[in-house]
């Protein structure tokens, strides 16, 4: 048996409903960010950067594109002979098989995975969150404390304390207690959903309780190890950090990369985050193009004008087209003469000349105002918008559209026009 001092085990089925059609076909952490990158990719290089060489990636909803994207973990240095980056989809067993009903739940499934590297610790992280964390510092507050578990906590504004797991502490930073959302919380150190545990006391608490059903980390397992007194500590964590979880939070994050003085800063050399490359040729500006404060993805073609955006690799923009605050992704093809604002554009995407999108006043959306909001229009993955169309703001398009799904040439703002069969 091969001995690890830490794996990590990296949360990666999510269904990120809340980004609407981006993951109707694809899981959230598999959706593109940064023009080049995926979400999973900020976690995956976190790991290599900071020394674990082995992580199970546990998948579930539409897993394809995120297993198709991680391969054998060559982007990462992750293709060892021993330990290396594993994907872990639920699987069939010989008495019974189940989803993954639960963070904890998916963890305890895979507990021979875990047993077979033999660790002192184990890493658990999310798959769809922004950020860079070196493991190993926290690691090293984990052993000092002489915690069993350690729970990587950040500072939030008090006001914002009660959408957050809470947790309470002493000036050691070991953790008294701790709260789930609560009305009135008793501090400001929310729970991100990192955890550091020793191997034994994971193990143990999961299978004390491996019945509850949709067992969770927040609701069950962190509870039990403080009730048999575990050690608990909070590590604080202080730099950027973004739960990508909502479209208008995914829109600002991408924004946030082409700040003047990025708070968020891909160029950094000695914090690299690795992804898959597909190979492609250079971009091609052509004369006559306008980029201004812009990421522009490798194999891309700008005939037209873009201001303020992040466009993916293989886009095409047409001549005289405009593309202001907006996100395009991979190998979408836009036509001339096309207006675009405050647009999120998914993969594979064909925009026929003059298409404006997000023009008008902002109503509100008619079938789901909690997703598509602050005025963002979102077009889902290889969606086609057929030539003089107009599309108003907070509206919603999937799936291949014709003329006559349009009345007068026009979706209004705050309408949703998917076509039979496709989902959200």
């Amino acid at each position: 048996m091969v001995k690890k001092e830490m794996i990590a085990m990296l949360l990666a089925g999510g269904q990120g409903s809340r980004l609407g059609v981006l993951t109707s076909k694809v899981a959230k952490p598999a959706v593109s960010f940064g023009s080049k990158y995926r979400i999973i990719d900020f976690p995956l290089s976190n790991c290599i950067n900071s020394g674990v060489d082995t992580v199970g990636v546990l998948t579930q909803y539409q897993p394809l594109r995120l297993n198709t994207h991680i391969g054998i973990g060559i982007p990462w240095d992750l293709d060892r002979n021993i330990g290396g980056v594993t994907v872990l989809p639920p699987y069939e067993k010989s008495v019974n098989s189940e989803w993954y009903t639960g963070t904890a739940n998916a963890i305890y499934q895979n507990l021979d995975y875990m047993e077979s590297f033999n660790p002192e610790y184990v890493l658990i992280l999310s798959g769809d969150h922004i950020y860079k964390m070196d493991y190993e510092v926290m690691l090293d507050f984990h052993k000092q404390n002489k915690a069993e578990v350690t729970i990587a906590v950040m500072p939030v504004p008090m006001e914002e304390a009660k959408r957050f797991g809470i947790m309470i502490t002493d000036a050691d930073r070991k953790i008294t207690d701790f709260e789930e959302k609560p009305q009135n919380p008793r501090s400001n150190l929310a729970s991100m959903g990192i955890y550091i545990f020793n191997w034994k006391t994971l193990k143990e608490a999961l299978l004390a309780n491996a019945e509850q059903s949709g067992l969770d980390f927040g609701k069950h397992i962190i509870p039990y190890c403080h009730r048999n007194g575990a050690p608990l500590y909070a590590y604080e964590f202080n730099a950027y950090w973004k739960d990508v979880g909502t479209l208008n939070s995914y829109w600002e994050a991408n924004m946030e990369l082409i700040d003047i003085v990025p708070e968020f800063n891909l160029y950094e050399e000695y914090w690299k985050i690795y992804t898959r490359s597909e190979i492609l040729p250079p971009q091609y500006l052509a004369s006559g193009s306008v980029v201004e404060r812009s990421i522009i993805g490798e194999g891309s073609e700008i005939y037209g004008k873009v201001y303020n955006s992040v466009i993916g690799c293989g886009v095409t923009i047409g001549a005289n087209t405009v593309v202001r605050d907006s996100i395009v992704m991979n190998e979408t093809q836009i036509g001339e003469g096309c207006e675009l604002q405050k647009a999120i554009v998914a993969e594979n995407v064909v925009i026929e000349d003059n298409v404006k999108l997000g023009v008008g006043e902002e109503v509100e959306n008619e079938t789901d105002p909690h997703i598509y909001n602050k005025g963002i229009v979102a077009i889902g993955e290889k969606s086609v918008i057929p030539r003089g169309i107009t599309v108003g703001k907070n509206s919603v398009i999937f799936g291949v559209t014709s003329a006559e799904d349009y009345e007068n040439g026009n979706l209004p703002s705050g309408k949703t026009l998917i076509k039979a069969g496709e989902k959200q």
